[in-house]
């Protein structure tokens, strides 16, 4: 398996504070790859630094064997790359299926449009008349969801998946998570919640305070080493 993502020795900072400190992850084409960790171990400026978001002060950024960390975000989309942000950021004055539109505007070629994003989230077929503002957290993460699936990316990045919403919603959210990879779509999971991610993911990475704690397969990262290294417990 080709790696289709590489994140080498990357360095990132938010002014004089360091967030992340020669992070490096790889990610194989179909893969789908969980990053845990403890708020503000660094996930979220992990994924914006492969997005595009935010630029490393140190290290390389690779997508298919290209280098990218120069590239601006709109560029890295157009090479085939979809943040669905944590907070889900759907546009409040438009409609579901306005927002959903938006995702394709570049029309990259692929199996996803409206009729396949509404096989997937049945509901938003029902609300796709509906103001995205109006909308409940689950429904407005479908719709960020679809909105980066509609670009038809190589690579979805997933950041807080599950965050601030119900239970039963997190399940059903997660059940996509399998058919989107068949799909073809390779797939980065930030989150937080250790056993959902775990159980979604082929491999995954634990961040603590900016620094690789643990990777490895999920099959073989037992209870024991994930909280340690969740926690920095030695």
């Amino acid at each position: 398996m080709g790696a289709l993502l590489e994140v080498e020795n990357v360095s990132c900072f938010y002014g004089d504070f360091q967030a992340l400190f020669d992070v490096s992850i790889e990610v194989g084409e179909g893969e789908t790859v969980a990053i845990i960790g403890a708020n503000g171990a660094g996930k979220s400026t992990l994924l914006a630094s492969v997005a595009g978001l935010l630029r490393a002060a140190s290290g390389q950024v690779r997508f298919d064997g290209a280098l990218v960390g120069q590239m601006p975000a709109y560029r890295r989309v157009a090479a085939g790359i979809a943040l669905v942000p944590e907070g889900r950021r759907i546009f409040p004055s438009l409609t579901v299926e306005e927002n959903l539109r938006i995702g394709g505007h570049r029309r990259r070629r692929g199996p996803w449009g409206l009729r396949e994003i509404y096989e997937l989230f049945p509901a938003l077929d029902v609300l796709s008349g509906r103001w995205g503002g109006t909308l409940s957290g689950g429904e407005q993460q479908m719709c960020a969801i679809g909105r980066a699936l509609m670009g038809n990316p190589r690579l979805i990045l997933l950041d807080e998946l599950s965050l601030g919403l119900a239970p039963k919603v997190i399940k059903a959210i997660y059940a996509t998570i399998g058919v989107i990879s068949q799909q073809g779509t390779t797939v980065v999971l930030v989150e937080q919640d250790i056993g959902q991610a775990l159980a979604a993911a082929d491999r995954a990475y634990c961040l603590l305070e900016g620094h690789v704690s643990l990777h490895g397969p999920t099959a073989e990262l037992t209870r024991e080493h994930v909280v340690a290294a969740y926690f920095g417990v030695r």
